[in-house]
């Protein structure tokens, strides 16, 4: 495993009012101080963010005051969701803080809960939600530059070419949709010695396509990181610049995703496990395509917003590269469900994060949380707060989507 070093300059670790325990031993009568649920027009608006909703600020102290969210649904009206009932009635396996939001028609309302009182602009990492900014760049890069995503990835990244063994025919679409058919031998420790260093990702990359294949492009889907640290490496080629900085550039800056970055923020909100509070550490720069990001709700719901606003963004992605004998169905970057939902979870120890989007609902939910054993009751939650659109339960889909 790498060992992260741990950020410096970070404050004392707090001491919470109520410690988390695992799920196996925590009462299901046990509440938790509840933070309220809020409109996040309640908070000023940074400037140029885009989408904002307009309207009078509101503000809901506690579950008990807090009136239903009324989604909507292209300005019909469906059946109320109340954010903070769905996060009370669940076993969060005592979350420190949990973080859920919606965006309906571009009307969002958030909620929160726990011993620890986070904001709606709290940053807690996303792991594997990472994949979407990763995926979301790429593909509006090689739109911008008139690039088919059916090009072949050696031909993007020709100083690999030398230590080539991949199949040539690899296509940008087939590792963004995972049915590469890479041998998935690159892990975490094959990537340790790589370091940290500005061509970190670059030597991932070069490692990924060593390998060679297992299965012929297209005909398997398979969940691999490597696939991501190869389109890390064609984002950064394709900008010439770092991936970080091309990141930057394509997507965090021009829809002003400020709390979002791959430094943790001074005010960052801590993981744990169970009854243990993990310290804050680093993420190796080799794998950052692939889950490094920190983030808030209120970013979140503004990539799935942008995404929804560029149709034929999100008709490239969003369209299925799986076959009917893989295992789920899969675009670029997401899951698709029943429903033409779109969704996918992250995992990082102590931290847990779930997204969905229903596009033809304009529909946009997401939930973080800071306890690594709170994925069920994450996806439960974002299963029922779209279920009044689709009459779908896909909870068991968000939990065990292999993230």
């Amino acid at each position: 495993m790498i060992e992260a070093r741990p950020e410096a300059g970070r404050r004392p670790r707090r001491a919470l009012t109520s410690s988390p325990r695992s799920c196996a031993t925590t009462p299901r009568s046990r509440r938790f101080r509840l933070c309220g649920e809020v409109a996040l027009d309640a908070f000023p608006e940074r400037a140029g963010r885009v989408p904002t909703r307009a309207g009078p600020s509101r503000w809901s102290p506690s579950a008990k005051n807090s009136a239903p969210v009324e989604t909507t649904c292209r300005h019909r009206k469906v059946s109320p969701v109340n954010l903070q009932e769905l996060l009370d009635k669940q076993d969060f396996c005592d979350a420190p803080a949990v973080v859920a939001g919606l965006s309906a028609a571009r009307v969002r309302s958030v909620a929160t809960r726990g011993a620890v009182r986070v904001s709606p602009d709290s940053c807690l990492r996303i792991a594997s939600l990472t994949k979407v900014f990763t995926c979301t760049a790429l593909v509006k890069t090689m739109r911008d530059n008139s690039i088919p995503l059916g090009t072949p990835v050696i031909e993007l990244l020709p100083d690999l070419a030398s230590d080539w063994r991949a199949d040539v025919r690899l296509t940008v679409e087939q590792i963004l949709g995972q049915v590469s058919g890479l041998r998935e031998s690159v892990d975490s420790t094959a990537l340790a010695p790589l370091g940290d260093g500005p061509h970190a990702l670059q030597e991932a990359a070069r490692l990924v396509v060593g390998t060679g294949n297992e299965h012929e492009p297209g005909t398997r889907w398979s969940y691999y990181n490597g696939n991501y640290i190869l389109a890390g490496a064609v984002l950064a080629a394709l900008s010439d610049t770092s991936y970080e900085k091309a990141l930057e550039k394509t997507l965090l800056g021009p829809w002003n995703l400020s709390r979002t970055s791959f430094d943790a923020p001074r005010d960052a909100t801590t993981g744990w496990d169970g009854p243990t509070e993990l310290p804050l550490l680093g993420y190796p720069r080799s794998r950052r395509p692939s889950g490094g990001l920190w983030s808030s709700v209120p970013d979140l719901l503004a990539v799935g917003e942008g995404l929804l606003a560029d149709r034929a963004l999100l008709d490239d992605i969003r369209r299925a590269r799986t076959t009917p004998d893989d295992p789920m169905v899969y675009g670029l970057g997401w899951a698709l469900g029943p429903s033409g939902q779109m969704y996918l979870n992250g995992r990082l120890p102590g931290y847990r994060a779930a997204m969905l989007l229903i596009p033809d609902k304009d529909y946009v939910s997401v939930v973080v949380t800071n306890q690594q054993h709170a994925l069920r009751a994450t996806a439960r939650v974002l299963s029922d707060m779209q279920q009044p659109l689709t009459n779908d339960d896909v909870a068991t889909a968000i939990d065990r989507f292999a993230a």
